[in-house]
């Protein structure tokens, strides 16, 4: 029997049962960063093979923008601005991994004086370039090269994209 609203403790301990079994995404967030050439920030992370856009996983209940703003400042330095959000994409599961959310946001252009003292500040990464966007898409696998094309058109155009598993769904 559900129980009445009114009944604040019961009512919660209901809802948080039906949370408990929701479905629980992990969810990542990358930046577009440029310099004043039009390059985009490249990262080569330590943990992984192949390059990848800078950002990272979200913590527990932490905003997707926050998220990315926060993976910035630890593993560069950086004290970014989020503009705009210029793509979503749900990922299938894949190996151990359930499905996943992952965003792209616009983070504008870096100054000249800055761009020349992008380091990585932890070992979790171990180099950050900036490349021209098809040197940054040949570095990339195929997902993520998807991901960033959607990002690059989502820039030119002003339309944000939706993407499933890396393919733009409308």
């Amino acid at each position: 029997m559900r129980p009445a609203p009114t009944d604040t403790e019961a009512w919660n301990a209901y809802l948080a049962e039906g949370n408990a079994r929701q479905a629980r995404k992990r969810v990542s967030a990358d930046v577009i960063l440029h310099d004043l050439a039009g390059r985009i920030l490249t990262v080569n992370p330590t943990y992984k093979e192949g390059w990848d856009l800078p950002g990272g996983m979200a913590e527990a209940n932490e905003p997707p923008d926050e998220a990315a703003v926060r993976e910035l400042r630890e593993e560069l330095g950086l004290e970014i601005t989020i503009r705009r959000l210029l793509v979503v994409d749900w990922v299938a599961p894949h190996g151990p991994w359930d499905d996943q959310i992952a965003f792209i946001f616009d983070a504008g252009t870096l100054p000249p004086a800055r761009v020349e003292t992008v380091r990585p500040h932890d070992d979790e990464l171990s180099e950050a370039v900036f490349l021209p966007a098809s040197e940054v898409a040949d570095r990339l696998r195929t997902r993520q090269r998807n991901r960033l094309n959607a990002a690059v058109r989502a820039i030119s155009d002003g339309s944000m994209r939706y993407l499933r598993d890396g393919v733009e769904a409308w």
